[in-house]
């Protein structure tokens, strides 16, 4: 088959699928809608096809454009990379009491079922467990949720962290049992973008096998390539976490 063709099959197969729209009340949230599994002790909602097809049209002409740019399949990411990078895959830099100290400083009082220590170290924990960096996973965490304030679609009892299956006002996206469910999901979400080796842990991102469906030997290796992708438009997404967490470094 050309490599045309596989383009427009590809197209053809995404214009069918959902994606996310940054829901009102969120720096930058949003994710492509999960299917319910109540194992996994989540709710989803799903919004009208007729209100979402001008999104869903624009968000195919940003990807045919993409696609005009790009032909080659990007490489997988090391987990070794430098830690001082803007990879997704890496160690940490920043310490969890950076990031403990750099939320206290702008949010007293977060919105979170467990205390900034507890939720921290979950980060460190699965974050370092799967070869993501855990200082900018948290820095991301940030963004969605307004440090930790809310005051948008997504409330704190959701414990969704990284605006999972949230598409507009009205759709909450995913729920997880606990703090720490919240923060393994977040972190095999951003591995299904970044890796093609599977999750250590038993997958509970409600949409990780859709997005390996969808990139298949394709991964993404910054947290600019993000832009457009966890977050629509987005545009400057990931430059907003890496501004996040270099101020958490530097505190």
């Amino acid at each position: 088959m050309s490599i045309l063709k596989k383009k427009k099959l590809f197209i053809c197969f995404l214009a069918a699928a959902s994606f996310s729209i940054i829901p009102a009340g969120s720096c930058f949230a949003g994710q492509l809608v999960p299917q319910h599994n109540s194992k996994l002790n989540t709710t989803v909602k799903v919004d009208s096809v007729q209100a979402h097809g001008q999104i869903f049209s624009g968000k195919i002409q940003q990807i045919l454009a993409d696609y005009k740019k790009k032909d080659s399949v990007i490489p997988v990411p090391s987990v070794t990379r430098s830690a001082n990078s803007e990879t997704i895959l890496g160690r940490a830099m920043a310490t969890p009491e950076q990031c403990v100290s750099y939320l206290l400083r702008i949010n007293p009082k977060p919105e979170i079922s467990v205390s900034p220590q507890e939720l921290v170290s979950y980060y460190y924990q699965e974050g370092s467990k799967e070869g993501v960096r855990p200082d900018v996973a948290f820095a991301q965490a940030l963004v969605e949720t307004g440090f930790f304030r809310y005051g948008g679609t997504v409330t704190p009892d959701q414990n969704n962290y990284g605006g999972l299956g949230t598409t507009s006002t009205i759709v909450k996206g995913a729920y997880f049992s606990t703090s720490q469910m919240g923060v393994r999901a977040h972190i095999q979400h951003l591995l299904a973008y970044a890796s093609l080796m599977p999750p250590q842990a038993p997958i509970i991102d409600p949409r990780y096998s859709l997005v390996r469906s969808i990139y298949q030997q394709q991964t993404l290796t910054s947290w600019q390539d993000l832009n457009g992708r966890w977050a629509v438009p987005g545009d400057t997404y990931g430059q907003h976490i890496l501004n996040v967490y270099n101020a958490i470094l530097n505190s």
